[in-house]
């Protein structure tokens, strides 16, 4: 990790200096993921210092953060939808193998994958997919970031 504001996601995202926050959700923030190698990825992180599983979070919470994954697809699946005609859906998972802080994955899909990784996990990648530069999270993917945004807005009013 490169820098200050990865190895404490959620302190960050509350203190307002995570740079990856795309929004404030009820029971968590919506953050865009670090890499780009699927346009779209974004991570729901809790609210919650200290919460590591779902189950450490309290009944009404634990639906929040659901609630907010939900939402988070959805929104990512209607951007990437009209961003890309190579869109096929959304995978959603709360792992925490390698990273403790309660946190759920949205990866997109896209028909343009390779064919040997598009109907598996996302881990399958090569890890140069993950580390490529090419890939990273910059100013590049600042209308991404801003469309995601919009989404949301118009997904919680609802």
């Amino acid at each position: 990790m490169t820098n200050p504001w990865q190895s404490d996601r959620t302190g960050t995202a509350l203190t307002g200096t995570n740079p990856t926050v795309v929004r404030r959700l009820t029971a968590g923030f919506a953050a865009i993921g670090d890499t780009q190698f699927l346009p779209g990825y974004t991570v729901l992180l809790t609210d919650t210092p200290g919460a590591e599983r779902l189950t450490d979070l309290p009944r009404p919470r634990r639906l929040a953060f659901l609630d907010d994954m939900e939402r988070l697809g959805e929104a990512v699946e209607r951007v990437c939808g009209r961003l890309d005609t190579g869109f096929r859906r959304i995978n959603l998972e709360i792992l925490g193998n390698s990273l403790p802080p309660l946190h759920a994955h949205v990866w997109p899909r896209y028909s343009w994958e390779p064919a040997d990784l598009a109907s598996g996990p996302v881990w399958r990648y090569p890890r140069e997919r993950w580390t490529d530069e090419r890939h990273a999270l910059g100013p590049q993917h600042d209308p991404l970031r801003e469309e995601l945004g919009r989404e949301l807005d118009l997904l919680v009013g609802r």
